[in-house]
């Protein structure tokens, strides 16, 4: 967010699935920070609907409890909290039942009048897939919905399971809204490095005459975590690694280090760019599959002092079950930018640690120059992007040591957000809610770029289905996923980086 974002129209926002965990640890908070932040419009109000069997007063303390907990401003003052409150109110609803949405209508009528002008609807769909439908008939039925500028929907992921249903979903919302309605979210790219990826690149004239398959060697993407499934199981045993992270959160980054720059920063330009990037990327026959991705799943281990059990052995997990909880792939683009750069992302739970980064790293230099007694310690340059738990940007480049001979090591210079602004970065939830407000889709994704991505990883999937892993559970808590996933880079004379903090100054060299 930035000066020059004004605050939103009258907005009506309404949350189908009100009582659910996203909205209590996500949205809720978003919102009333949002609110205190003073980025809410002048006029606005949110209507929680959901089937639960709750009073106002019962759903507020839900919600109280919820920012209390996830707030990134920590707990609630009453008076903070009582004029947040004062703009809620909750409808127990059948979702299925179209006096629902009458008793909806009316009620958003009831606040124009109010208000005295004609507001914008944000229907965000907090719910199990199977609800989607019914509330998006349901919505498309009345006028609340129809108008292509002020109204609009969005969907949380996982959009589809496979890509026959995210077309049929594509084709059932597209059938009811306009494109330009429908906002499909991924939380990742609210994330404010994710963001700075754009800042960086296209607001700085040094990096893209290097930005190409002449000077980077390779690109990793690392998204890890340290937690299981805690109580997804039964969730997460019908998705796996390869549906709840790479085929989106892990293509979004990709998406952002690969694109060409785009000609203005309109939404739909940068959407194009990102589309263009899924074309280009190289197709994985089936039968390749097992030279280009690696699966794993957890067992049970040690973690920062804890006994924590295996993935089969985990609350609502089948304890045969074929899901990957790991899983590392190696792209290509074939274009003129990238042709014979490989992308290798991986993503797993149960990792040694909480680490998702960008690394870029470049070419050695085309002619060593330097007496090799010199040269012991050199190390390619690379470029690291932390997104989280901290956010910054490293660079390592050759330095000359202190002394009278010409000894060189690889040095780093550190960008961290903490040090370098004093203002607290919003949430990812925060930003993606005020941009669906706005109107600004630029971090949202189209239909065709859900499509694509699915398309890209569908062989993938389609094979680990049909042939069971025989080496289940294939890596212990505390560590970096399985062995097969070093071989996938070792094949290619790579390994995989491993970061250090961007707080954490750097240790001399003696």
């Amino acid at each position: 967010m930035t000066d020059q974002i004004k605050k939103p129209d009258p907005t009506v926002v309404v949350i189908f699935g009100a009582k659910g965990d996203l909205t209590t640890r996500k949205l809720a908070p978003a919102l009333y920070n949002l609110l205190l932040d003073k980025w809410m419009p002048e006029k606005f109000a949110i209507i929680g609907v959901s089937h639960h069997d709750l009073s106002h007063e019962q759903f507020l303390q839900l919600l109280r409890d919820g920012v209390d907990g996830n707030s990134r401003r920590g707990k609630t003052t009453d008076e903070e909290w009582n004029e947040f409150a004062g703009y809620f109110t909750y409808q127990r609803a059948d979702f299925t039942k179209p006096d629902t949405y009458e008793t909806l209508a009316a009620h958003m009528a009831d606040l124009e009048t109010e208000w005295g002008t004609r507001a914008n609807h944000l229907f965000y769909l907090s719910v199990s897939p199977q609800f989607i439908e019914p509330i998006a008939q349901n919505l498309g039925n009345l006028a609340i919905a129809k108008d292509r500028d002020r109204d609009r929907i969005v969907v949380e992921k996982p959009f589809g399971r496979d890509l026959a249903t995210a077309t049929a979903l594509n084709k059932l919302l597209t059938g009811i809204f306009q494109e330009s309605q429908i906002y499909r979210i991924d939380h990742y790219l609210g994330k404010e490095t994710v963001q700075n990826i754009l800042a960086f690149r296209f607001a700085n004239v040094i990096f893209e005459p290097i930005w190409n398959r002449n000077y980077i060697d390779f690109v990793q993407i690392t998204v890890a975590e340290t937690v299981g499934v805690e109580h997804r199981g039964n969730y997460y045993d019908k998705s796996g690694a390869m549906r709840d992270m790479v085929q989106n959160h892990l293509l979004q980054l990709l998406c952002m280090v690969a694109m060409e720059p785009p000609t203005s920063f309109q939404a739909d330009e940068i959407r194009n760019r990102k589309v263009d990037v899924l074309h280009a990327m190289r197709k994985i026959r089936h039968e390749d599959v097992s030279q280009s991705a690696v699966r794993g799943q957890y067992g049970s281990g040690w973690l920062k002092g804890e006994q924590v059990p295996g993935y089969r052995e985990e609350e609502g997990v089948n304890p045969e079950s074929n899901t990957e909880t790991f899983a590392a792939v190696k792209f290509h683009l074939d274009n003129w930018r990238w042709q014979g750069v490989p992308f290798y992302v991986r993503t797993g739970k149960r990792m040694h640690e909480k680490h998702s980064s960008i690394t870029i790293q470049f070419r050695p230099v085309p002619h060593q120059s330097f007496p090799e007694e010199s040269t012991e310690n050199m190390q390619p340059n690379r470029l690291i992007i932390n997104i989280q738990p901290e956010m910054g940007i490293k660079v390592r480049f050759q330095a000359k040591r202190p002394g009278q001979l010409m000894l060189l090591n690889p040095v780093e210079m550190v960008f961290n957000y903490e040090d370098a602004y004093r203002v607290e970065a919003p949430e990812a939830y925060e930003t993606l809610l005020l941009d669906a407000m706005q109107g600004d889709a630029t971090l949202f994704m189209r239909a065709d770029q859900v499509e694509a991505a699915w398309a890209l990883v569908m062989p993938i999937i389609e094979t680990w289905e049909s042939k069971p892993s025989l080496h289940f559970p294939n890596y212990a808590a505390d560590t970096w996923g399985p062995e097969a996933a070093e071989a996938l880079l070792a094949r290619d004379g790579h390994t995989w980086s491993v970061q250090s903090p961007t707080k954490r100054k750097a240790a001399a060299v003696k």
